[in-house]
């Protein structure tokens, strides 16, 4: 099984906060994580590739491009290592 990553963990590996990562998935700039239900509670799941993901939102960002801008260039990104 691949390993996965909590929301604090993968805050911590990105460098973005636990709410920008739920408002980003929730305006749909990053792909939804996997789940996990535990009793009555869902846990978000990260697995590498979408921390590779968000670390690539957050370089665009820090260069000045718009959110919306830099998901999309993130997944142009994300396209070319799949070729």
């Amino acid at each position: 099984m691949n390993q996965t990553y909590s929301i604090g963990d993968a805050s911590k590996k990105t460098g973005v906060s636990q709410k920008q990562l739920r408002n980003w998935e929730n305006r749909k700039f990053i792909p939804a994580p996997q789940r996990v239900v535990s009793g009555e509670r869902s846990y978000r799941r990260y697995t590498a590739s979408d921390l590779d993901f968000i670390r690539n939102v957050k370089h665009y960002l820090d260069l000045g491009f718009t959110l919306a801008m830099s998901s999309k260039k993130a997944s142009e990104d994300q396209g070319k290592e799949a070729e």
